[in-house]
């Protein structure tokens, strides 16, 4: 028979130690299990709680009009929810604000820091959130004195304050109460395609993958950050520089994972494309996330699509965004393919990215896969 809550406690904190040192150890085996299944019952109500709590929040964010977006705001500044569910987090909450309430709104009440002191990471995901969606952040006014009073630490503070013009139409999921709708468009495009002829040759690259922990880390950050199921990261240095037009050629003869056991007729194809079109790419793949994760939203999905853009690259470890940009700006970009037993081909779910840098004496290369 179960002991109470109460007497339970009392057993725990008054007997177990004294039975176990008087050879009952039996007696403390079975206060643990009773311990357990309550704790087991415990953890679970605290999760129907949390996913009732993620859905009434959902309901405020989505309902729009400044009184229902004002008691959101009551409830995060008053009672700030706590909790591991993904409705709970502050960047989801401000992805659902800046799909579905009306912007004048938001910078009237959601940047009042006087009316709102605790909601400074509220602010700084939907400001991110906001300007990607084309708000003006320039002209002044809330949305611009953001930009200034915002805590210099966080890592939203290291991007641009402005809309760059390759972050334009951003794609975003589509929110109701009880579902949503999203997709990375991770499919080779028919245009500006490079395929070398096959047979390929199949004597491997001499070239050595030189990406550092740290480098590695970079270049993987929009899939990681997304909860792809995998990714890869090498970088290779060349003797001498190439032109664009040799980089396909050479791709799949490099020892790198993602190509390994690739066969000269096994298909490999690849496509030049826009430095604009690859970060929409490790974008959607960061915010939207894979096929088991809802990914990180547009704030810290803008942020790991810039850090996978500066170490694919080559922009050094303490660039600031304008340096990244520069650099990505003049590197050469592909994306690629193939049919190596480590992509699975399913449409959506896998990619390679290629970058040539500037000098066209590096090569940096991201794949990701989201199969299991």
């Amino acid at each position: 028979m179960e002991e109470a809550e109460d007497d339970l406690a009392l057993l725990v904190w008054g007997q177990a130690e004294q039975r176990a040192a008087h050879g009952d150890p039996s007696f403390v085996r079975g206060l643990a299990a009773q311990l357990a299944g309550r704790h087991a019952a415990a953890l679970e109500q605290a999760r129907d709680y949390e996913r009732q709590l993620a859905h009434v929040i959902r309901i405020l964010a989505l309902t729009p009009g400044r009184d229902s977006l004002t008691q959101l705001l009551r409830l995060l500044e008053d009672t700030p929810p706590a909790g591991t569910h993904p409705g709970l987090r502050t960047s989801f909450i401000a992805s659902l604000l800046a799909e579905h309430q009306l912007v004048p709104d938001l910078v009237a009440t959601v940047f009042d820091r006087r009316e709102w002191e605790k909601l400074d990471e509220l602010r700084a995901c939907l400001f991110h959130e906001l300007l990607l969606r084309g708000a003006d952040t320039g002209t002044r006014g809330p949305l611009r004195d953001w930009t200034h009073v915002r805590p210099g630490w966080h890592p939203l503070a290291w991007l641009p304050a402005h809309r760059r013009d390759f972050e334009a139409d951003a794609r975003f999921p589509s929110r109701s109460v009880r579902g949503s709708a999203s997709g990375v468009s991770s499919q080779l495009p028919a245009t500006g395609r490079l395929d070398p002829p096959t047979p390929r040759p199949s004597q491997p690259s001499a070239l050595r993958d030189v990406a550092t922990v740290d480098v590695h880390e970079t270049i993987v950050a929009a899939p990681q950050a997304g909860g792809w199921g995998a990714c890869g990261a090498w970088v290779f240095l060349l003797d001498h520089a190439l032109t664009p037009e040799q980089v396909p050629a050479l791709l799949p003869t490099l020892p790198m994972a993602c190509v390994a056991g690739l066969g000269p007729t096994d298909r490999f194809e690849v496509a030049a494309r826009p430095m604009d079109e690859i970060w929409h790419l490790l974008f959607e793949t960061a915010s939207m996330g894979g096929s088991h994760t809802a990914g990180v939203h547009g704030a810290y999905g803008r942020l790991w699509a810039w850090r996978s853009m500066a170490g694919l690259s080559g922009a050094p470890a303490d660039a600031g965004a304008a340096e990244v940009e520069q650099q990505a700006r003049q590197s050469t970009w592909f994306h690629f393919e193939a049919d190596a037993e480590w992509f699975h081909n399913d449409i959506g779910s896998d990619y390679g990215i290629a970058a040539l840098s500037p000098d066209r004496r590096r090569i940096a290369v991201l794949a990701a896969t989201d199969t299991d």
